[in-house]
């Protein structure tokens, strides 16, 4: 089968990973598929004719039903679509934006949400199509690089290396961007370490927004945080928290719990399990 893929494909951001990794599986199952930045089309008509020219494709999928979903429309073949938290949680919100998400959904032969509440959401905000939507959990593989040392990456993040074993490090994988802001959650963490210094949060991802980084940077130095490269001394060594910009570890797959956009304030500190990690290990 022939597929067309569409998904907003901005480097370094969960939309491009994840659609990446689906690309992956469709081919890994023997069908072909072509997957295209949305941002290339202006209108449903353009990808009607892409879909039909010789040979034409068979199916299509859209990674957010307003972004890139409403580019199907047109199209005589069945298409699905994968639910996107910006979808929900910023989209549904404006009139214009919800009814054509409403049309893509009841043309859709299904729907894809990643979480359980994302499906209750999506069946509460848009026309009742629950029989269409589907769960499908995100997964994350990790590894971690041969020459990687988990103590080492600490202790040049920063964080004193005393009682490495015994830390409960929370990792978050976020590129600095105003949708994904971390502040909120770096100043409620920033009291729960005080309560107790073996919890530690590692933020690690691109800097997608410049702007943003800097504050980020500026409101942890504030609050005796310390940014990369940094070496805490004195009273900053009470506060062990990490923002990191680096590519020591290589992440693969999308962080299911990730923070998904505005509205989701509060909601997701000291969820994680704890796990320790030595030597080698991440």
């Amino acid at each position: 089968m022939k597929l067309l893929f569409l998904a907003c494909l901005n480097p370094n951001t969960g939309n491009h990973t994840t659609a990446e990794r689906i690309r992956s599986h469709i081919e890994s199952a023997g069908h072909t598929c072509e997957l295209r930045d949305a941002t290339e089309f202006q209108s449903p008509a353009e990808v009607a004719n892409l879909v039909s020219r010789n040979p034409p494709f068979e199916g299509a999928l859209a990674i957010h039903l307003f972004r890139a979903g409403r580019l199907l429309l047109d199209i005589q073949v069945p298409f699905g679509v994968i639910f996107g938290g910006t979808d929900i949680n910023e989209d549904v919100k404006v009139e214009q934006k919800r009814v054509i998400m409403e049309q893509v959904l009841l043309k859709a032969r299904f729907a894809v949400a990643f979480t359980d509440k994302l499906k209750e959401e999506a069946e509460l905000f848009l026309l009742s199509q629950s029989s269409k939507i589907y769960v499908q959990p995100q997964g994350i593989q990790t590894e971690a690089t041969e020459k990687f040392c988990w103590a080492e990456f600490l202790r040049s993040s920063g964080v004193s290396s005393e009682h490495v074993d015994e830390l409960r490090v929370f990792l978050l994988v976020c590129g600095l961007r105003r949708v994904k802001d971390p502040l909120y959650l770096v100043e409620v963490f920033s009291e729960w370490h005080c309560e107790n210094p073996l919890n530690v949060l590692v933020i690690i991802g691109p800097k997608i927004d410049p702007v943003l980084s800097v504050e980020v940077e500026a409101v942890a130095k504030s609050r005796g945080l310390f940014g990369p490269g940094e070496e805490p001394t004195g009273a900053s060594c009470c506060h062990e928290k990490v923002l990191r910009c680096g590519q020591q570890l290589h992440l693969r797959g999308h962080v299911s719990s990730h923070l998904g956009g505005h509205g989701s304030r509060g909601t997701c500190v000291g969820q994680g399990h704890s796990r320790k990690c030595s030597c080698g290990a991440a």
